[in-house]
């Protein structure tokens, strides 16, 4: 039987390619193994953890987890001066003490304000002026007032004649807000603004306001003693 020779030179061939596979599979197993030597498969036994077993001393390449608020309050220490060991050993009883007292302190202040003399009034010819309290807001001190007229006949005002002095007798600059120009007398309350710049105000602890009627400026209503909040 005759081969043919395009046959012959397949299996040659097809010969060569399996023996190349073979010996590049055999070259690189030896290189892998040789760069593999000396390492080893980590000691994960249980048996080998810190704690494991009574008295066995912790690796010293153990490293240990902190907690966050000791780390916080580690860092805080470090902040103000202290002594980080001793905050360490703290408890949140102390914080909360602290706040405690804080709180506590703060508490005079309010007691101190000035708002506890009102309300301030003033009456005449059945009129009633009254500033119920006094507040700082942005660049201006404002007064809360109230009118009514209790009297028989109506009363007019022109709060261009309202004069406001500090305790120095100095006059000061005032706008009056959504006080009536004209009182009924019907008892009615009446409810406004009275504003006054508190650059005006540096060196005044009180300040006085004084309205009377127009056109006849028969009614002096005074309010003294009006404490100026800081």
């Amino acid at each position: 039987m005759v081969l043919n020779s395009t046959v012959v030179l397949t299996l040659i061939l097809l010969t060569m390619m399996l023996g190349a596979g073979v010996t590049s599979s055999v070259f690189g197993f030896t290189l892998g193994r040789e760069a593999l030597k000396g390492t080893t498969q980590p000691d994960v036994r249980p048996s080998n953890n810190a704690g494991g077993k009574q008295g066995t001393p912790a690796s010293k390449d153990q490293v240990s987890i902190l907690k966050e608020k000791d780390i916080l309050k580690t860092v805080k220490a470090r902040i103000e001066g202290r002594d980080p060991e001793k905050v360490a050993g703290q408890g949140n009883t102390k914080t909360d003490k602290a706040s405690s007292k804080t709180a506590t302190a703060k508490k005079p202040a309010t007691e101190k304000n000035p708002s506890t003399k009102f309300p301030l009034n003033s009456r005449d010819g059945g009129i009633t002026l009254e500033v119920s309290a006094a507040n700082q807001r942005g660049n201006s001190m404002l007064l809360d007032v109230s009118m009514k007229n209790e009297g028989s006949q109506s009363v007019k005002f022109l709060y261009s004649f309202l004069s406001v002095t500090n305790n120095q007798g100095q006059p000061l600059s005032a706008t009056a807000e959504d006080l009536p120009g004209e009182l009924p007398p019907n008892g009615q309350v009446f409810y406004g603004t009275i504003s006054i710049p508190t650059t005006l105000l540096e060196n005044s602890k009180e300040i006085s306001l004084t309205l009377t009627d127009y056109p006849a400026q028969k009614l002096q209503l005074q309010i003294a003693g009006i404490p100026v909040p800081k």
